[in-house]
């Protein structure tokens, strides 16, 4: 079958403040066949523990989107070129029930990851990984993995819960989910409960690196040693918008001063080039916490840097 390369929607062919509300502006699937890439909406944010609202992340993140053009200028890289990609929507999960969500969600992506393709996913608060990271296991085995993010999200239980946002990588280990030693948490900070906050992952193999070790500094360097440690196997790659310093990223449920610049963040998605990156999502965008729009706006550009960053994509000189 002939690859069909789909292409985003320009802002010379349609005014970017009209057409489809798609990532990117690209075609609508109903399903990832036929795909190298696949975009897809998770809007859970029943696992939030303070303020909800990144239910409507995923639609936000996509009418930004539409600000994004195909050519990464700084890279050079030109996905759109090599791989077939398309949105494919959202998945129709339970508002009502967290534990009926998660195997919603799991179900949705045994069936997308079927069709052997990559996953970008469009959060949704950050339990969405544990069904999402399930699904991958069952493809690919034990995953590695680069979290940014401003907590280590391994709490054992949250109001006597497994399943909430504050608790996927304590689950994702323990299900052996994740190979620890290929697993680097970035941008940690803020005040816990205890220092086993940030001590038990890295009981498990984990490098920690807690924001004040990125402060006034280029993370290039950094991300040299996080492509030696998580080598060697299958990556996934997850980014909290609360990674970012709310300066940059206000729209989110559970803000923490003291956070990852947006260059940083560029230079950590563009560091992860050269691995075997299978997937990635961007998570905890709350919109109505986001007046100005811009959270959502550099979710989306998150977005596309990691889409840069997949195996297969080309890069013209």
């Amino acid at each position: 079958m002939t690859k069909v390369l789909h292409q985003p929607l320009g802002g010379n062919k349609m005014p970017r403040f009209g057409g489809p509300a798609t990532m990117m502006r690209l075609p609508l699937l109903p399903s990832a066949e036929g795909l190298d890439v696949c975009f897809v909406g998770v809007p859970l944010d029943i696992g939030t523990s303070n303020r909800a609202g990144a239910r409507f992340g995923p639609r936000q993140i996509r009418a930004e989107s539409c600000l994004i053009r195909p050519y990464n200028m700084a890279t050079r890289a030109a996905p759109f070129d090599s791989l077939s990609i398309a949105d494919i929507g959202d998945v129709a999960i339970n508002t009502f029930d967290l534990k009926k969500s998660i195997g919603i969600v799991e179900s949705a992506f045994d069936e997308i990851l079927s069709h052997n393709v990559k996953v970008l996913t469009l959060g949704g608060d950050h339990t969405i990984d544990i069904p999402i990271l399930r699904a991958f296991r069952k493809r690919y085995g034990p995953l590695g993995l680069v979290h940014v993010d401003a907590h280590a999200d391994v709490n054992e239980t949250m109001f006597g819960e497994k399943y909430a946002h504050g608790t996927p990588f304590r689950v994702a280990v323990e299900e052996g989910l994740l190979d620890g030693k290929r697993c680097v948490q970035i941008g940690l900070r803020a005040t816990g409960y205890a220092a086993d906050d940030f001590d038990w992952p890295r009981r498990q193999g984990f490098r920690v690196v807690q924001a004040e070790e990125c402060w006034h500094k280029s993370l290039t360097p950094l991300m040299a040693e996080v492509r030696d440690q998580v080598k060697g196997g299958p990556v996934y790659l997850s980014f909290d918008i609360d990674g970012l310093d709310p300066s940059y990223a206000p729209g989110t449920g559970t803000p923490e001063i003291g956070g990852l610049t947006t260059p940083q963040a560029l230079e950590i998605i563009r560091g992860c080039r050269g691995l075997d990156l299978v997937g990635g999502d961007l998570v905890e965008v709350a919109p109505p916490y986001d007046p100005t729009g811009n959270t959502a706006l550099t979710g989306a550009n998150l977005l596309f840097e990691m889409l840069c960053v997949l195996p297969g994509v080309v890069y013209r000189n």
